[in-house]
């Protein structure tokens, strides 16, 4: 597989300085790298080997001088470590499988297209009206709906489900057994306790390199998108209900469930078994501990959430707002016993 370096640097969200056009086919250490190979500089007791490297690319960080001239284009990031370890999973992605072409019996409906490079496994089923890009592997039994799309280098494991409309994007992995774009839990109650099913007619956007864990559900708006931002990974059994948005370079980790219309920011982490509550916002950078419960936004960005008790509603908010006072309690009591102390002396 080859990429020009203006590709991947449209992968790492980079820039790039020098010849944009060569083509990339390795991935190498810098002091080793040879023509047609990629490799990076994020140690400057590595900065001579970039005058003499024979790579034909390297990641620098946007702050990286150069003191002469260089052979190799420069593909400017924020993080050269982090973005080439990025690379490093999609390479592994599109190359731990060699399977490619058709096996039968599968099936691609009417009006759907799909790019070169390609691989579909048995019992696949493709529906109508589908565009699926290069280097895309669809596995045994997974299913994708009708007037999907699908962006190059991502890879449908086995068993997964993807509904109808669903988008996804580059170098994207659904893993076995999930189900992307199945209808919200949207039920109105009625006059005499019933519930009636509400249509869910929106869709899941899934943004380039988003990784959905196995048997991972995602739902589909009520209406609008169900959308996971670029790069974020989804972990195993997560649940992300209808209208949902996770930000960039999030990540979620196993047994979380997120109600519906909740919005997650940029770069959060939120750890096991979390619960966040509908409609709740989560600012950019928040880290919530395993087995908290989120039912109020949060806008302050970087904080860590911990805790979640469940018990009389009344009580629990009055017990709060104790809880919040424990620091100035704290302060008060110690005034006390200094001022006691005081009396006490001879």
């Amino acid at each position: 597989m080859e990429f020009t370096v203006q590709q991947i640097a449209e992968v790492l969200g980079g820039t790039v300085e020098g010849d944009a056009t060569q083509r990339i086919s390795s991935l190498a250490k810098i002091e080793e790298a040879q023509a047609g190979s990629l490799t990076f500089l994020s140690n400057n007791k590595y900065e001579s080997f970039l005058y003499e490297t024979g790579a034909s690319a390297v990641i620098v960080a946007n702050t990286q001088e150069l003191r002469s001239a260089i052979k190799p284009a420069l593909i400017r990031v924020e993080y050269p470590y982090s973005a080439f370890s990025q690379l490093l999973e999609f390479y592994a992605q599109a190359t731990r499988t060699g399977k490619r072409g058709v096996e039968q019996p599968s099936f691609i409906g009417e009006g759907s297209q799909i790019g070169s490079g390609h691989y579909r496994g048995a019992f696949s089923y493709i529906g109508d009206n589908c565009k699926l890009g290069e280097n895309v592997l669809i596995f045994p039994h997974a299913y994708i709906g009708d007037r999907v799309t699908i962006g190059e280098g991502s890879v449908i494991h086995v068993g997964a489900k993807i509904y109808a409309d669903t988008v996804i994007g580059r170098f994207c992995v659904v893993k076995a057994g999930a189900v992307v774009g199945s209808d919200g839990f949207g039920f109105a109650p009625q006059p005499d306790g019933s519930y009636k099913a509400i249509p869910q007619i929106g869709n899941v956007v899934l943004e380039d390199y988003v990784s959905i864990g196995a048997n991972a559900t995602v739902d589909c708006a009520t209406l609008g998108s169900t959308r996971v931002g670029r790069g974020s990974k989804i972990d195993n059994l997560v649940q992300l209900a209808h209208n949902v948005e996770i930000g960039q370079h999030t990540v979620i980790a196993s047994q979380t469930g997120i109600a519906g219309s909740a919005k997650i920011g940029d770069h959060c982490v939120l750890a096991g078994q979390v619960g966040m509550a509908g409609h709740v916002t989560l600012a950019n950078k928040t880290t919530v501990t395993a087995q908290s419960g989120v039912g109020k936004n949060v806008k302050q960005e970087g904080l860590i959430l911990q805790g979640s008790t469940a018990f009389d509603f009344k009580q629990n908010q009055r017990a709060q707002i104790v809880f919040r006072r424990l620091p100035e309690l704290e302060q008060r009591v110690e005034r006390l016993e200094k001022a006691k102390s005081a009396t006490e002396k001879p």
